[in-house]
Formats: C-alpha cells, sequence, structure tokens
C-alpha cells in the first residue's frame, strides 16, 4: 500500500509540473512559432523524384563483339609465337623438350640462361678478380652468377678450372656450386664456404660423390634424423630462429658445423618433457 500511494503521489506531481510547463510556452508563443517553423520546413523540401532500379548488365550472357580487324591481328599474332618461345622454363628444367621428347635433367649448378653469343664474355676486370675468393666467389653477375641457397650469393665461383664461370659455357656444370642428385633442384645448390661453414663438408668430396643429396632430401627421406636446412628462410618456415654468424660459438663449443650444433639441439629438444 505505501508503494502505491508514493507512486500516485510521484504521478500528480509529474502531471502538474507539465501543466506548468506547457502553459509557460503557451504564454511565451513558443508553439505558435514551432508551427510555423515546421510549415516552412515541410514547404522548402523539394519533391521526391521517381528513383530508377539500377540493373547491373551481364555481358557473359551475349558474345562480345569484335571488329574483323582485331580478329585478324590476333589470329596473325597466336601463329607467329614459335614452340621454343611458349615452351615454359620450368618444363625445360624438367627435362621435357617442345616437342614432347624427353632430355636429359639439366643440374641446378647449370641454370638455362639464353643469351646472344656476342654477350658471352666477361671484362678483363671480371676475369681478373674471378678466383680471388674460392669460398663464395669475388665476381657478382647479374645474369651468369649462381644463386647459393644458404648466403643467396649470386656470384661467379673462384674455381680456375670451372668452365661455366670462366669461360661461360652454358652447356657446363659450375664446379664450385653444389648439384643434389635427388631433386636438382636451387634448394641444393651451395657454394664452397657455406658448404664448409653451415655442413662441414668439402666440396671436392661432394664432387666426387655422386649420390650427395641436400639436407632437404636427407630429411624427406629419413637418411639422418635431426639433419635440416640451417638457412635463414627455412628456419623461418620452422618457426626457428635464425642463426646468424654462428660458426665462432659452434667452434667454441667443439662442433664441426651448424648443422652439427642444430641437430645436438634438435635432440635434446625431442628428449625433454613436454610441459
Amino acid at each position: 500500500m505505501g508503494r502505491g500511494q508514493a507512486k500516485s503521489d510521484y504521478e500528480n506531481v509529474r502531471n502538474a509540473r507539465i501543466l506548468e510547463n506547457q502553459a509557460r510556452l503557451t504564454s511565451l508563443g513558443l508553439h505558435k512559432t514551432i508551427t510555423e517553423l515546421r510549415s516552412i520546413a515541410s514547404s522548402a523540401k523539394p519533391p521526391k523524384t521517381h528513383v530508377r532500379n539500377y540493373r547491373k548488365k551481364v555481358y557473359e550472357l551475349t558474345s562480345l563483339r569484335r571488329s574483323n580487324r582485331l580478329k585478324e591481328i590476333t589470329a596473325t599474332a597466336t601463329a607467329t609465337v614459335s614452340k621454343h618461345d611458349s615452351f615454359r622454363r620450368s618444363e625445360r628444367l624438367r627435362g621435357k623438350s617442345a616437342g614432347g621428347e624427353s632430355e636429359e635433367r639439366r643440374p641446378a649448378n647449370a641454370p638455362l640462361v639464353d643469351v646472344r653469343k656476342s654477350e658471352l664474355q666477361l671484362s678483363s676486370e671480371s676475369a681478373a678478380q674471378r678466383c680471388n675468393s674460392k669460398g663464395r666467389g669475388s665476381v657478382y653477375h647479374p645474369v651468369f652468377g649462381i644463386h647459393c641457397h644458404l648466403c643467396r650469393q649470386k656470384k661467379l665461383c673462384g674455381e680456375e678450372d670451372c668452365k661455366r664461370c670462366g669461360n661461360l659455357d652454358m652447356d657446363q656444370p659450375c664446379i664450385g656450386k653444389t648439384d643434389c642428385s635427388v631433386c636438382h633442384s636451387s634448394r641444393g645448390v651451395l657454394c664452397r664456404g657455406c658448404l664448409k661453414v653451415r655442413y662441414g663438408e668439402e666440396l671436392e668430396e661432394v664432387r666426387e660423390n655422386r649420390k650427395w643429396m641436400c639436407p632437404h632430401c636427407i630429411e624427406e627421406k629419413g637418411v639422418n634424423p635431426y639433419w635440416i636446412c640451417n638457412s635463414s628462410i627455412c628456419l623461418n618456415k620452422r618457426n626457428m630462429a635464425p642463426t646468424g654468424v654462428a660458426i665462432y660459438r659452434c667452434q667454441e663449443m667443439g662442433y664441426k658445423s651448424v648443422a652439427h650444433l642444430l641437430m645436438d639441439e634438435l635432440k635434446l629438444a625431442d628428449k625433454m618433457p613436454s610441459l
């Protein structure tokens, strides 16, 4: 009962205040002013125009119109493309010819370079500096240089008897870069310096071993567990931090190469119990 009585008293006070405010507005003439302003605003609005419904035109339903001149140009251009030009480079590297015949697979340390014979020459300065460093090479060349998977240096090798980098014979492989016997891909192309520092292998031994495999193929075939590629690109794909210049730390700890250090770290990580 108390709550109902209090509520009715509040409503009575509220209604009294509403009536008082309306009387005050009427005495000031505001009701009339508001009505006049509303009528002016409604008359100032432009009448609504008919809105045209947009309908998207579908061009696929009808054939495109093309002049006979353009048809002749397209047909002529298609006919003039030779089989050699249309044949993709990736197909040639897989050992397929333009005629569909199988060819010997081209090694990754002898990438296909299509240049004119007149361009197959080095400057005297580059030829003199090429053999200054046998580790990774001394001469960078954007066309004839071979990309190393680890250091990513596109250089000519520093081997004196390399016909590929010395004489620019594109039919010969580079003896200063490795080639995987399984994948023959760019992942298995390593220079002498990276092969020694990163994997503890000598280039002369790799040349003699015709069954040499890159770390990627070794991991895929399960030949040597925990033997992985330690390039920054591959480590990032594994969500592992790149090693950087880790050879000095490996030598201090008694490891032969960076790959041997990573192998022990991965073995230790597998033995540790998961939290």
